[in-house]
């Protein structure tokens, strides 16, 4: 932060970036009043209107619905792993996306400018491409801008910030950007309300719009497992952009150099010695380290941020490097630790294997078997590549392709040593960057199920590279509840072809004991203990903020909600002036239903896992029970709400009532079934509340719009949790489904008085 505020040059670039993307948000809108600015012939070739496209049509539909979802996943990933402050605040991109969509519902029946897509895009992939250092600079320093100058304890209650000017200055960026990034979906969203108001059919529509979204999930999710680079992704947009504007020659001549124009930019190389990669959850940039010619190690960060390393620590390796080594030697390196307390375990069980130190530790220290579990497929491969000791390819090595959360609950294997190898802990650079990811690792619940796959006589390792106080205090807390009784701790420093961190050791009391007892080992731990701890409140399952000190709304994302709002309140009154007012009943609708879905993902990655695979299928499997809420309907259209409303209520009772622990039954099949049926229900008589409420509207697009909107509404008001916990958000959204049905109330009674008041 320091080096933007102190520079007038940064400051005045930081500030011109800033300017440009107003400037560009509010040029658009002109080309949106009802008397437009002039605009170059480039731009008015990329106006259209649905009618010019060839009307309406459900492949139309379909194409520009894959396209939207498509487009909106690409946003979220992409401007999330490169603008790392958009991490910070889970939702962030999505609820532009959202607002963006709603817009251009709400302006359905004006003239659809393209120059409001693809401008962004282009102008977002400049930013983050050209090589430009002082840009760079900017873009890497909001985060420390944002929360460099706040204290930890903002983490708790809210207090203020030490500091306003670099939050000042990193909102004067973000809230643009947000804008830009919403802007971006504002002509699929008049399209798709287009398409929706002209169906002879609207239920059909809904329908195909949603089967579409669908399609548009599966085909991002592919590429992503098929490690493919935004380039390929952004080439996809393209195409999928050029056929649904393909009856409007320039128009399509323009799109395609434009996106052309994107591939090209993200195809290069950010640096000569890094290669990049784009696994299914992550940014790798992996960077070899080279000693007298020769590879020594490899560091690989994530995201931009540093995440871990490949360090060779076999027996020739420092036989050959005697100074290294020479004053502390390579039994007294982190990787190696846990064995001089246990050595030679029959069986070790290590969960965040990276790529392979600490299975490589495991091996070179006598272990008979190792099961290593890692959840990115694609740093398994690097590890298996490129590991000096080749861990990976033992006989002794089981490799599992899985959440470590979602492991340690489902398995019924038992270990003589459980290491949790820095699991997560590259976050922690910034005290807040899992302020909403819910990491369901760390908390009481996981660590005794952890606990249970423990052999009696056997040890339990935790290791995390942290150096805040409370965070300590937190894990030193949850492994005494765990066990009973006061862990070992330590703390590492990071050094080379080493990885530090706070070791904490509980388990078999004989077995600390007796590796207490070598002197050496104890003089060392005396020797690197002492540190300061602070209390915290304890993890669990429902308020998994790990990252969060205490209970309550951080100062930052109190101030990020206030700026999405106020961005949120312009865009509006921008269209209400002649689009006519918000409806407050589909707005309901969309917070309650954004709260929904949040919890439940949340709660269904608990069961099955945080992986990829798991939030694809969970938000597929909401859209399928969002049809078939839309074929009960078609089938039964004359069913009253008040059924719906009650189903809906009872099933969110059930989701409240019912704990998620008596949901994990040992078939796959059956867990399946029962939590879909216990968790994921409310969103099938929500759909029909929705559906049944759009019909009566005509599917109009500003009921579209509306319940867009909504959804922002709810993706800010689900920072709630970080006070109250996730099952708050199921309670919260009940109450918001009980005020939307009171609006659709008012609104029918106004109706029936309408004409009583004007004869």
């Amino acid at each position: 932060m320091d080096k933007v505020t102190h520079s007038p040059g940064l400051l005045v670039l930081l500030f011109a970036v800033s300017g440009l993307l107003i400037a560009l948000v509010g040029w658009l809108f002109t080309l949106y009043q009802d008397r437009p600015a002039r605009s170059a012939n480039w731009a008015r070739a990329l106006e259209t209107s649905p009618v010019e496209l060839g009307g309406f049509g459900y492949r139309r539909l379909a194409l520009i619905s894959l396209l939207s979802l498509f487009l909106e996943m690409l946003m979220i990933r992409w401007i999330s792993s490169e603008i790392r402050i958009f991490a910070y605040f889970k939702n962030l991109v999505l609820v532009a996306c959202f607002l963006g969509f709603g817009l251009g519902c709400y302006l359905c029946r004006r003239r659809v400018q393209l120059i409001a897509m693809i401008a962004p895009i282009l102008v977002l992939t400049v930013i983050l491409k050209t090589p430009v250092s002082p840009l760079r600079q900017i873009v890497a320093a909001l985060p420390q801008m944002l929360g460099g100058g706040t204290e930890v304890r903002i983490w708790g209650v809210p207090s203020l910030p030490t500091s306003w000017l670099g939050t000042l200055l990193a909102l004067a960026v973000m809230v643009p950007l947000f804008a830009v990034i919403a802007m971006t979906f504002v002509p699929t969203g008049q399209l798709v309300g287009w398409y929706l108001e002209k169906a002879s059919n609207g239920v059909t529509a809904y329908s195909v719009n949603v089967l579409a979204s669908l399609a548009g999930i599966a085909a991002y999710t592919l590429l992503c497992f098929l490690y493919q680079p935004p380039a390929v992704w952004m080439l996809v947009a393209g195409v999928l952009c050029v056929l649904a504007f393909w009856r409007k020659p320039r128009a399509r001549w323009i799109l395609g150099m434009c996106f052309v124009a994107c591939v090209l930019l993200l195809s290069l190389r950010d640096h000569r010695q890094t290669r990049t990669y784009w696994s299914p959850y992550q940014k790798l940039d992996l960077r070899p380290n080279y000693e007298n010619g020769r590879i020594s190690s490899y560091t690989l960060n994530t995201n931009d941020s540093w995440y871990q390393q490949i360090v060779d620590l076999s027996a020739e390796f420092v036989q050959s490097h005697p100074d290294e080594f020479r004053e502390r030697p390579a039994q007294w390196r982190a990787y190696n630790l846990p064995y001089q307390f246990y050595p030679a375990p029959p069986s070790v069980l290590v969960l965040g294997s990276g790529m392979g130190n600490d299975v490589a530790a495991a091996l070179r220290n006598g272990a008979d078997r190792v099961v290593a579990v890692e959840i990115d497929p694609l740093i398994l491969e690097l590890g298996r590549e490129l590991h000096f000791e080749r861990p990976y390819q033992s006989p002794r090595t089981q490799i599992v392709v899985n959440d470590a959360r979602s492991y340690v609950q489902n398995s019924k294997d038992s270990f003589d040593l459980i290491v949790f190898s820095l699991l997560d802990s590259h976050t922690t650079a910034s005290y807040f960057s899992n302020i909403r990811i819910d990491n369901f690792v760390y908390t009481r619940e996981a660590l005794e199920k952890a606990r249970q796959l423990l052999k009696p006589g056997g040890l339990f390792v935790v290791k995390f590279q942290v150096d805040n106080p409370w965070v300590v205090g937190r894990l030193y807390a949850l492994m005494k509840a765990t066990f009973g009784a006061d862990p070992i701790q330590f703390q590492m420093e990071t050094g080379h072809y080493d990885t530090g961190g706070r070791f904490f050791i509980g388990g078999s009391p004989q077995r600390i004991d007796a590796a207490m007892s070598n002197s050496a080992l104890a003089a060392f731990v005396g020797a690197h203990s002492g540190l300061a701890t602070e209390p915290a409140r304890l993890t669990t399952d429902d308020w998994p903020y790990f990252y969060q000190h205490e209970p309550g709304l951080p100062i930052s994302v109190i101030l990020v909600s206030v700026a999405v709002l106020l961005t949120f309140g312009w865009f509006l009154r921008q269209t209400s002036r002649t689009e006519g007012s918000v409806n407050f009943h589909f707005l309901l609708l969309g917070a309650g239903f954004m709260l929904l879905e949040a919890q439940i993902v949340s709660r269904m990655a608990l069961l099955f896992g945080t992986t990829w695979v798991v939030n694809s299928i969970v938000v597929s499997g909401l859209l399928c029970l969002i049809v078939a809420a839309n074929l009960v309907y078609q089938r039964f259209p004359e069913i009253e709400l008040r059924w719906a409303y009650a189903g809906l209520f009872l099933s969110l009772l059930v989701s409240f009532v019912v704990p998620l622990g008596k949901l994990f039954f040992e078939s796959f099949a059956l867990r399946a079934f029962i939590s879909t049926i216990v968790l994921c229900l409310p969103v099938f008589f929500a759909g029909i509340v929705f559906v049944s409420s759009f019909a009566k509207v005509h599917f109009q697009g500003s009921a579209l719009g509306s319940n867009l909107f909504g959804s922002l509404a709810g993706g800010l008001l689900e920072s709630l949790s970080l006070w109250f916990g996730l099952k708050s958000l199921i309670v919260l959204a009940a109450v918001i489904y009980a005020g939307s049905a009171l609006a659709l109330s008012w609104s029918a009674r106004t109706e029936e008085l309408r004409p009583e008041e004007t004869t």
